[in-house]
């Protein structure tokens, strides 16, 4: 490992900024300026709910553990914690249950990965005999730093998170072995009275723009069809994730009429039922491709031509292929009902 001082000048002071999405106007004044995520470095877009006693009002960078997601705002502390951290030597934590190279998805039960008794002036940074403890809670603090509206509960036992893991790069670029590295996620209510099969969803600024965002909402509808529950994500969504949602929604629309064999015609219950979506998911997502037509003859229903769908993904140059192989599920896995009491 490099020293101190050499890892400070070539993973921190020249890091390459990994911002690549919009400037986002932020709500409320930041208090983390900037991020260093192992040794990238890259701007936060929104206040977080860290702890005034640990980071601070304002901090101009906030230093996270890649691998566990602990933090501190002082570099030596940092370093300190990331050569001893055991995480980097294990695999991410939580039950695979989805890999198709160079992805997996991990479900991880909130309830496994909760706080223990914790002083809020206690530092993060302590290795304890759990090396996973308050995991979902410092990923929660982490991932407020980019989503606006989301709100981030201490209690996290009401959750389960599914973390989108790299194992190595895409290109194979480099031909030493790569540890796993969690690049984004979503979490899920256990129990869901509106059946919202995601409450928050990410994919980390530093890999966006490069499609992952289709894995974790491919997943999170298979999740929805394995449990028999036509369901969509929490609303409202932020104006980013609204078009996340509105692209990856149309393909599954379109996908889902152009594999309708000998049909000729199908109601809005019906593509809903074969997408698992909300009708007025799919309602939304047909008005946004503006494909729908009105029957000229009888009782001018509003009519969806496959002719006028293969068009559509023609002149936008949309990729068909779904975002996940549903054989790359993990032994047949089908998430755990929550009991209800009676």
């Amino acid at each position: 490992m490099r020293s101190e001082s050499s890892l400070q000048s070539s993973r921190v002071n020249t890091m390459t900024s990994a911002l690549t999405t919009p400037v986002l106007k932020p709500t409320a004044v930041r208090n983390v300026l900037n991020v260093v995520l192992g040794d990238i470095l890259f701007k936060a877009w929104y206040p977080s709910f860290y702890s005034e006693e640990l980071v601070g009002r304002e901090v101009e960078r906030l230093f996270v553990c890649q691998w566990c997601f602990k933090y501190s705002k002082e570099i030596l502390p940092f370093l300190a914690h990331v050569k001893l951290c055991t995480a980097k030597d294990q695999e991410p934590p939580g039950r695979l249950i989805y890999r198709k190279e160079p992805y997996s998805i991990h479900e991880v039960d909130g309830e496994d990965y909760k706080a223990c008794s914790f002083s809020r002036s206690a530092s993060p940074l302590m290795v304890s005999d759990n090396l996973w403890q308050l995991f979902t809670q410092n990923l929660s603090l982490f991932a407020k730093l980019f989503l606006d509206n989301k709100s981030v509960f201490f209690d996290v036992t009401s959750f389960n998170y599914y973390l989108l893991v790299q194992h190595s790069s895409p290109d194979n670029s480099s031909s030493s072995p790569s540890r796993p590295r969690i690049i984004g996620f979503f979490s899920k209510e256990k129990m869901s009275w509106d059946n919202n099969n995601v409450a928050c969803i990410l994919v980390f600024p530093p890999w966006q723009r490069k499609g992952l965002g289709k894995i974790l909402m491919g997943v999170s509808y298979e999740l929805s069809r394995r449990e028999g529950r036509i369901g969509g994500p929490e609303k409202p969504l932020s104006d980013l994730g609204r078009k996340g949602y509105l692209r990856f929604w149309e393909v599954r629309v379109a996908r889902s009429i152009l594999s309708m064999k000998n049909k000729s015609n199908a109601t809005l219950g019906e593509i809903a039922e074969s997408c698992w979506m909300l009708i007025d998911d799919v309602i939304l997502a047909l008005k946004e491709m503006e494909i729908v037509a009105v029957r000229k003859k009888g009782d001018r229903s509003a009519v969806v031509s496959k002719v006028k769908i293969r068009e559509w993904a023609s002149v936008k140059g949309v990729d068909m292929t779904p975002p996940i192989d549903e054989d790359c599920f993990v032994d047949e896995w089908i998430p755990e009902m929550p009991d209800v009491e009676e």
